[in-house]
């Protein structure tokens, strides 16, 4: 048997493992540490009693399925394979065949128990005792079929996660950019246009999943963010122009249309003219 063991902080890092006692934490390592090259312990119940661990921690990770509990006392540690790979030449089989010989190995690399085959059991599942570490021996059982996968429809994209975004910016989000970052309409289109350059040059439009933060994250580096007082006194200043455009549009409204006017009262409009000319002794060469 193996003098090292390792742990996997996929397993030991998980929620489901911190959350359970310290003295069940304390009890799976020292399993960990004493278990065969197949993660088998024959003797639980003696490493309880060197380590004074109660029943209920034993209880507690067969509960939360961290140990698979065998009629003969014997436990498995479940998450084994993904804990340990050990090489073909220093690999030593469990002595627990018959417990061995009812498990299976899951895709992830845990084991679980041997059940009754059906149609939901997949191929990869493979039968321990079939199989040994290093070797290309394949089971010799049966294999299920597997169901067929159904195809998934690609999702459709948002324009903002479509590298035309930065080339047609919507008009109210470049006023959204405006009003947060020390930067016009115009610093905001030529960016977006620069970056749109910049990803199809250098062929990284799959990297990229939402061109709108990558936008946004540009303008914050090369512009930087308006302060909230600065935000508050834009918007003030838009409500005013916005304000006094209104009184323009009613005052053009109200107003009344420049009339022309008719034969009649251009006639008399000259006839008061030529009088008003007459009074002032303005003649053909000026005023006398």
């Amino acid at each position: 048997m193996a003098q090292r063991r390792m742990f996997s902080p996929q397993i030991v890092d998980s929620d489901a493992f911190l959350d359970m006692p310290q003295s069940s934490q304390l009890l799976y390592f020292h399993f960990g540490m004493r278990a065969d090259d197949d993660g088998f312990v024959g003797n639980p119940k003696k490493i309880m009693r060197m380590i004074g661990g109660a029943d209920d921690d034993l209880k507690i990770l067969v509960a939360k399925r961290f140990l698979l509990l065998f009629e003969t006392g014997v436990v498995v540690i479940k998450h084994w394979r993904i804990h340990n790979q050990i090489r073909a030449d220093r690999y030593h089989e469990t002595q627990y065949l018959d417990e061995k010989g009812k498990l299976i190995l899951k895709e992830n690399g845990s084991y679980t128990e041997l059940r009754q085959p059906n149609g939901n059991q997949r191929l990869t599942e493979v039968r321990l005792g079939k199989v040994r570490l290093g070797k290309k021996e394949e089971e010799t059982t049966t294999p299920i079929p597997e169901k067929p996968k159904k195809e998934k429809k690609p999702k459709k994209k948002e324009f903002y996660q479509t590298l035309e975004y930065l080339k047609n910016i919507p008009e109210e989000e470049v006023k959204e950019f405006v009003f947060n970052f020390k930067a016009g309409e115009f610093d905001v289109r030529t960016k977006g246009k620069a970056l749109y350059d910049y990803v199809l040059a250098n062929g990284k439009e799959e990297k990229y999943k939402d061109f709108r933060a990558f936008l946004r994250n540009a303008l914050r580096k090369d512009f930087g963010e308006k302060t909230q007082e600065q935000r508050e006194r834009d918007k003030d200043i838009a409500e005013r122009l916005k304000a006094t455009q209104a009184r323009k549009e009613v005052g053009t409204a109200t107003r009344e249309p420049v009339r022309e006017p008719t034969p009649e009262e251009a006639k008399q409009n000259l006839e008061r003219l030529r009088v008003l000319k007459q009074g002032s002794g303005i003649g053909k060469f000026g005023k006398v």
